[in-house]
């Protein structure tokens, strides 16, 4: 939402947190999907499902929140309709 500098240390910070303990890949998505990598957040969403990380429940509403255009890629309508989302 503008503050690319403070989504970035987050990331950075949950990157590395991972690599200690269990951080769900769909909240890496939605930061990467806010810093506009959308390839890095659909590989992060495709871990996320594979994982069956119950964030992606709220998968729609994020992406309509952190990157609005998000809804219309391809990816997105496949991941919702493997998630069984509307």
């Amino acid at each position: 939402m503008g503050e690319r500098d403070k989504a970035q240390g987050a990331l950075d910070e949950l990157l590395q947190l991972s690599a200690q303990q269990y951080v769900p890949q769909f909240f890496i998505a939605m930061i990467y999907a806010g810093l506009g990598e959308m390839d890095r957040a659909f590989d992060w969403l495709e871990q996320s499902y594979e994982q069956r990380d119950g964030n992606l429940i709220n998968l729609k509403r994020s992406v309509a929140i952190i990157q609005p255009g998000l809804l219309a890629d391809p990816r997105l309508t496949d991941l919702a309709r493997r998630i069984g989302l509307p």
